[in-house]
C-alpha cells in the first residue's frame, strides 16, 4: 500500500526543486530576453508542468493548511499540457515575478512544518 505521506513529502520536494530550476532559468532574463528565447521558456513550461502534476499528488488535508489557490496550480498545468496554444508569455512572466515566490515560501513552510 503506498503511503500517502511519504509521497506527498516527495512531491513537495519535486516542486521545490521545479521552483529553483525555473529561478535558476530566468535569474539574469528580462522579459523581453525570456519571451525570444525558446529553451527558456520551453523549460520553465516543463517545470511548471511538474509543479501541477506534483501537487496533485499532495494529500488535501496538508494543502488545505496553507492559504493558496491550489486549483490554480493544477489548472495552469492542464494549460501548459492540453491548452499550450493559448499560453501567453507575458501572463508567464507575471506568475515567475509575483506567485512563484509566494508559492515557494508555502512550499518550504510545508516540508518545515508537516514532516
Amino acid at each position: 500500500m503506498k503511503d500517502r505521506h511519504i509521497d506527498s513529502f516527495k512531491r513537495l520536494q519535486d516542486i521545490e526543486k521545479a521552483i529553483a530550476s525555473i529561478q535558476k532559468y530566468v535569474v539574469t532574463e528580462s522579459y523581453e530576453s525570456f519571451s525570444k528565447n525558446e529553451v527558456v521558456h520551453d523549460a520553465v513550461l516543463f517545470q511548471f508542468s511538474v509543479i501541477g502534476e506534483a501537487i496533485i499528488h499532495v494529500e488535501k488535508a496538508k494543502l488545505v493548511k496553507y492559504n493558496y489557490p491550489w486549483y490554480k496550480v493544477r489548472s495552469f498545468r492542464n494549460m501548459i499540457a492540453h491548452e499550450y496554444f493559448i499560453v501567453k508569455l507575458i501572463a508567464v512572466w507575471e506568475i515567475i515575478k509575483t506567485d512563484l515566490p509566494k508559492l515557494k515560501e508555502i512550499i518550504n513552510s510545508m516540508l518545515q512544518n508537516e514532516f
